[in-house]
């Protein structure tokens, strides 16, 4: 079983929290105020699916810019 290091907040863990509260909270928004807030849990998806197919990540590149540090080294 993997479990990830929990120790600090590097740049992978925070990418996967945003990613969970935008699709969270889009949801909420979605149910509760209008449909159309769907479409951002999608872009969301598609942003994920091109992550893994290409390594590149929008988000990723704003927070490193921040100087956020990743735990995976190149």
């Amino acid at each position: 079983m993997y479990i990830a290091p929990t120790d600090n907040w590097y740049l992978e863990r925070i990418i996967f929290l945003i990613a969970g509260l935008f699709i969270l909270i889009s949801l909420a928004l979605g149910l509760l105020w209008s449909p159309y807030w769907f479409i951002l849990t999608f872009l969301v998806g598609i942003n994920l699916i091109v992550f893994a197919l290409t390594g590149f990540c929008i988000m990723a590149n704003i927070l490193y810019k921040f100087g956020v540090k990743p735990k995976i080294k190149r």
